[in-house]
């Protein structure tokens, strides 16, 4: 860092000392006031001494870390017996105070260091801390114990397992530990995002926005879902279900492009163009299909709860299921070739596409050539979109209480409520007529 030649560097560094503990003792400073009456530790000349005891002591240790222990260990005892006579006064004494205390003397330290960037973000962390004392323990408040240990377990799955696997490949079909676990990272970070906006929005936003997070989630869980729900609620326009659906389907689109980016780039670059244009349609035609209806898809309330998608038991069984996908890849191109992969492409797209995608972005272009894995892709997504949605919403449908829209091909009502009630209004209307004609 250059100085003007007018300033020496040590007063530069007294200066900036001075400046963020000043800062930190302002804040607390504004605290005290607002506890009139009540003990507080330290305002803005306390501060500022601490963050020079801490400067002058690293000053007279030279390249000794000994003596600033030793000086840390000191202020630390200053700083508990403030917390005891504080405890004397009040069983419901907080710590805070204290810990910024120390948290300033380290930072003279730095300073003398020349740790020019970490002394202020620490400065900085420690006002933005303090001076958001509601919004985090209103936030603290707000969140269940639930999403703590979701979190928790992303965690695990990202910046625990993953960095202590193996990247080698093992087996004749190249089976990469790390990779494979790179790709259950990846996933379950989509649909852990997904999960958390859900959360955030959760009973608001409406239809629309349920496809929306949905189709990021999962969409062929979103479609059951919405589904079910239509046949729950047959007040409603089914046009705004069916447009949803068609909404969560076109969503899944640009999820896959984000996946196919993070691991394969070539891919992702052939099939970008033709995954955006059709999300594009999708989403276009579930949103027409939606205004049609005579109520609007904001206006009804989002109840569908998303599932945690950080299970541990999911987590390994994408693992298992990619790994047979890896496996089911090298077998069906050397056993049928191009007809293989693409069988194989089919039979992924009625179920769920995410591990044949994911496998196919570790396959090529080594096992398999780019043209060759992007066709199946595409198949396979296609095929996901076409009798595979379709099954999924008329086996959600009939889940909840017989039959209601027909089957699959979208045929009249055939029982149920569904098919009674226009039998009994048209006989309703048959006989006035003839009452009329009588009379």
């Amino acid at each position: 860092m250059s100085l003007p030649p007018w300033l020496h560097p040590e007063v530069f560094k007294l200066l900036l000392v001075l400046f963020l503990s000043f800062l930190i003792g302002l804040q607390r400073e504004e605290r005290r006031v607002s506890q009139e009456g009540r003990y507080a530790f330290g305002g803005v000349r306390t501060f500022p001494l601490i963050g020079l005891i801490g400067y002058l002591i690293a000053f007279l240790s030279g390249d000794e870390l000994l003596p600033i222990a030793l000086g840390f260990a000191t202020v630390a005892g200053f700083l508990m017996l403030s917390y005891w006579h504080k405890l004397t006064r009040s069983t419901s004494a907080g710590i805070t105070s204290e810990m910024t205390g120390l948290a300033t003397y380290l930072v003279g330290a730095l300073v003398y260091r020349e740790q020019f960037w970490i002394a202020p973000a620490v400065s900085v962390a420690s006002l933005l801390l303090l001076e958001l004392k509601v919004g985090l323990e209103g936030l603290a408040r707000r969140i269940a114990s639930d999403d703590i240990l979701t979190f928790a377990k992303f965690l695990l799955v990202t910046a625990v397992i993953l960095p202590v696997l193996p990247d080698a490949g093992f087996t004749p079909y190249a089976i990469n530990p790390h990779k494979t676990w790179l790709v259950v990272a990846a996933v379950s970070a989509v649909s852990y995002g997904s999960y958390v906006l859900q959360r955030l929005v959760k009973g608001r936003g409406g239809l629309m926005l349920t496809a929306v997070l949905g189709g990021m989630y999962s969409s062929t869980t979103t479609t059951v879902a919405l589904a079910r729900r239509s046949q729950r609620e047959e007040e409603e326009d089914p046009h705004l279900f069916a447009g949803s659906i068609v909404i969560a389907s076109g969503v899944m689109y640009l999820r896959l492009i984000v996946l196919l980016g993070i691991f394969n780039r070539a891919l992702m670059s052939m099939l970008a163009p033709s995954f955006a244009l059709l999300a594009a349609i999708a989403i276009g035609a579930g949103w027409y299909w939606s205004s049609r209806a005579g109520r609007q898809a904001a206006e009804i309330e989002q109840r569908h709860a998303p599932k945690n998608p950080l299970e541990l038991g999911t987590a390994f069984a994408f693992a298992v299921v990619f790994v047979a996908m890896l496996v089911a890849t090298h077998l069906a191109l050397d056993h049928f070739g191009r007809s293989g992969v693409y069988l194989l492409a089919t039979a992924m797209g009625v179920t769920d596409v995410d591990p044949f995608v994911m496998g196919l972005t570790q396959a090529a272009p080594g096992t398999t050539t780019l043209a060759l894995s992007a066709a199946a892709l595409a198949g396979a997504t296609l095929g996901a979109q076409t009798p595979a949605r379709r099954l999924f919403a008329y086996v959600g449908r009939r889940t909840r209480g017989g039959v209601s829209g027909g089957g699959p091909s979208g045929g009249p009502r055939a029982s149920g409520r569904g098919g009674a009630q226009p039998a009994a209004r048209a006989s309703t209307h048959s006989n006035g007529r003839s009452r009329r004609m009588r009379a």
